[in-house]
């Protein structure tokens, strides 16, 4: 099969793996174009073609353009409807957007937060004031996840089969689990989380995509200097 277009993003992007993921899971192919961040995204090319210079960007073959890393896995999910990333009527639709929306707002962009603060380094700004609420919302969230996938025998979000909520999800866990879940946290506080996580990441097709978690053994601080 011919690639319905390609993706300029990086791999340690969790927008990208679930991009890539969805399309494995279709049986649909996108080609990764190369990408160097602060090379590519500086050149006129890049700026005429792509003029807010983030990432992910995914273009098809007819120049078609998208950007937002979940807006473009929810058009390659929506290319093969009968595999069911977005579920198979509308109210399992709209709960699947609302985990893909729950996904990023109240894990991703937190974690990483302390991920780009602590790890990366790529926040100037970053410091105690700014990291001081995040491992509290964070909590919250995860203990409102661990709830729910307690009630659910499947394991997952909405059906017995991956969703694009399933992926987004473990996109945003693994987060978690590199930032503010220690050892401590994935085995006693959030167990159901992090065995969806590994469910979703298990299957045969995308478990690449993931790459080593490197889970954190303890909680992320922010040391002083």
């Amino acid at each position: 099969m011919a690639p319905i277009g390609k993706l300029y993003g990086h791999a340690v992007q969790p927008q990208t793996s679930a991009i890539l993921s969805a399309a494995t899971i279709s049986g649909l192919e996108i080609e990764q174009a190369p990408f160097e961040w602060g090379i590519t995204n500086k050149s006129p090319e890049w700026i005429q073609k792509f003029p807010l210079g983030k990432i992910p960007i995914f273009e098809d073959n007819e120049g078609f353009k998208l950007i937002e890393g979940v807006v473009i896995a929810r058009y390659v999910s929506s290319l093969v409807p009968e595999v069911g990333l977005l579920g198979h009527n509308t109210k399992e639709t709209a709960q699947v957007d609302q985990w893909v929306h729950f996904a990023e707002t109240e894990v991703i962009i937190p974690a990483n937060i302390i991920y780009g603060g602590i790890v990366a380094k790529f926040f100037s700004g970053y410091n105690e004031e700014v990291r001081l609420p995040l491992p509290a919302h964070l909590k919250r969230s995860l203990k409102f996840l661990e709830g729910y996938l307690t009630s659910r025998p499947s394991g997952l979000l909405v059906k017995d089969t991956l969703t694009l909520g399933d992926i987004v999800l473990a996109t945003a866990v693994k987060r978690a689990g590199q930032t503010v879940c220690g050892i401590k946290e994935r085995g006693q506080l959030y167990p159901h989380t992090f065995a969806h996580f590994t469910k979703v990441t298990s299957d045969a097709g995308i478990t690449h995509l993931f790459r080593e978690p490197e889970f954190v053994d303890e909680p992320l601080v922010l040391k002083p200097g």
